[in-house]
């Protein structure tokens, strides 16, 4: 496959590592950016199936270092569906505790993924991610973008996610971040399925060990679920980081 841009053409694969490298780049400009402790998250896969629906719900409990008094907890519930064979849009609420007395709804989230070749096309699948979110009482928003790659080695699968992050809003300073994330799972049961995780970002890094299984029902239903525990390597505020995901698929 091959891109044309400006009358030029490129190999696709040229273009991909070309901008999965400027976003690994921007993941490391980053470090020089204020922590605001949400690097961890969802590693995303390339992938998106013909006429999907799912509901999600996602759950990150973040534990300050000793000279922090308040733990951070942040909630998301979605619901998405695949819009095209390669296009799946989501909406999500999310929902954030900095404090006891603080638990509140947050703001709103815009999700496109965009499966950029088919599965097994060439050596290494690839996708694109787009999320546009709102912060509700500060009127900040914040659009990220970047690439997703997924490859298989035997019974074990590597995904990456480069992502540069744009800021601006009322009480921001508008800035351009990057992160990285990387998931090594070993598919040894579609129920059970162990894997290491590494992420990276303002001014923080992390890893940890991860779980995660499919069941599958008839037709297309499955149920996914995710549970990790990130310690951190490199960070200001925060300590360790539980995060939790179930997806329900049909």
């Amino acid at each position: 496959m091959n891109l044309t841009f400006s009358g030029k053409v490129f190999s696709s694969k040229v273009f991909f590592a070309r901008v999965f490298a400027l976003c690994l780049l921007l993941a490391g400009c980053g470090q020089q950016a204020l922590a605001d402790g949400r690097v961890v998250d969802k590693v995303y896969h390339p992938y998106v199936q013909p006429y999907e629906q799912e509901f999600e719900y996602r759950y990150v409990y973040q534990k300050q270092n000793e000279h922090q008094n308040d733990n951070d907890m942040a909630q998301k519930l979605g619901y998405g569906r695949a819009i095209a064979d390669q296009l799946a849009l989501e909406l999500y609420v999310m929902a954030e505790r900095r404090s006891p007395q603080d638990y509140q709804i947050s703001g709103y989230e815009l999700e496109l993924r965009w499966m950029l070749t088919e599965q097994g096309q060439y050596s290494a699948d690839w996708g694109m991610l787009f999320e546009l979110e709102r912060v509700n009482h500060l009127g900040n928003f914040e659009f990220t973008t970047g690439l997703l790659m997924e490859k298989e080695f035997g019974p074990t699968s590597l995904t990456l996610n480069a992502l540069a992050v744009y800021e601006w809003g009322n009480n921001i300073e508008n800035e351009l971040e990057g992160e990285f994330r990387l998931q090594y799972r070993y598919r040894y049961l579609p129920q059970l399925q162990p894997a290491f995780e590494f992420y990276a970002g303002e001014n923080y890094k992390g890893v940890g060990p991860s779980l995660m299984g499919v069941q599958k029902f008839e037709q297309m239903k499955m149920l996914k679920w995710e549970l990790a525990v990130i310690f951190a390597i490199d960070a200001s505020t925060v300590n360790n980081t539980l995060r939790f995901a179930l997806e329900y698929e049909f």
